[in-house]
């Protein structure tokens, strides 16, 4: 099997893999997002910047549907998803990484892949043991490949490096057919050359594979983006290309520091 398939570039409505149209979430009197509106072509690559606590990981949560939308609509390739459960999303090609690591640490790297694969699948509750050609198995080592990890597939999880392990997590997030990935922080806690080889990583994607990606480390959020929306208490409060944003004296000024350059 292929690592991925082609997908259509295009929705049945238009040519937006993600919608957000007045999207709120409040916890209470804290409103942690209000009024996103964002449309995310598909096949693009998109940044969300800006400082903690400016509402990033909670906009990811609402597309994913870790958190319900207080207020707003969701649109996956022209789909209403709003009130589709989390699981449900993932099986419309919808995938995502998160910040803290969640992994098998008593497989090896295959096997974690190919149980991620599987579970993506058709057979996914079957007990019988993968065939030697099982096409699980196959997409499992292509996407191995695809993130320099095959060398290393009979290590087991445990052993890993942090770096290593951060491969693995995007390693899961291609496993079946991805349409749309959120990255949460790929490159935190990253040494330089790790970091060089994730920029690697996402630059070899499949062109039909868009995805949106929050990082601090700017550097390698302005290599890995077409277009970056920074976001300020839960707002995008501008967008533009990564040069624009880069180059923007208020941006300068509240996120990027004086030194940046």
């Amino acid at each position: 099997m292929a690592l991925l398939s082609e997908n259509t570039r295009l929705s049945s409505t238009g040519s937006y893999a993600l919608e957000m149209d007045g999207v709120a979430r409040h916890f209470g009197a804290l409103v942690a997002l209000s009024d996103i509106n964002m449309k995310i072509a598909a096949g693009e690559r998109r940044a969300v910047l800006g400082s903690n606590g400016a509402g990033k990981t909670t906009l990811f949560n609402a597309v994913t549907g870790d958190f319900d939308c207080t207020y707003g609509r969701i649109r996956f390739f022209g789909e209403d998803i709003t009130t589709i459960p989390a699981h449900d999303r993932i099986r419309r090609g919808l995938r995502r990484t998160y910040q803290i690591s969640q992994l098998f640490d008593g497989l090896t790297i295959l096997q974690s892949v190919y149980l991620a694969c599987r579970g993506v699948s058709r057979r996914r509750f079957s007990l019988l043991r993968p065939r030697d050609r099982d096409a699980n198995m196959e997409q499992a080592r292509s996407i191995l490949m695809a993130v320099h990890l095959y060398d290393d597939a009979d290590l087991q999880v445990a052993t890993l490096s942090h770096g290593r392990k951060r491969q693995l997590e995007i390693a899961f997030a291609l496993a079946g057919a991805p349409r749309f990935i959120l990255f949460d922080e790929p490159a935190a806690g990253l040494s330089p050359t790790e970091r060089r080889d994730l920029v690697a990583i996402l630059g070899a994607l499949p062109s039909h594979i868009g995805y949106v990606i929050i990082e601090h480390d700017l550097d390698v959020a302005l290599r890995v983006s077409e277009y970056v929306s920074m976001m300020h208490n839960g707002r995008v409060f501008k967008e533009g290309t990564p040069e624009e944003i880069e180059n923007d004296a208020e941006v300068q000024a509240i996120y990027l520091g004086d030194g940046h350059g």
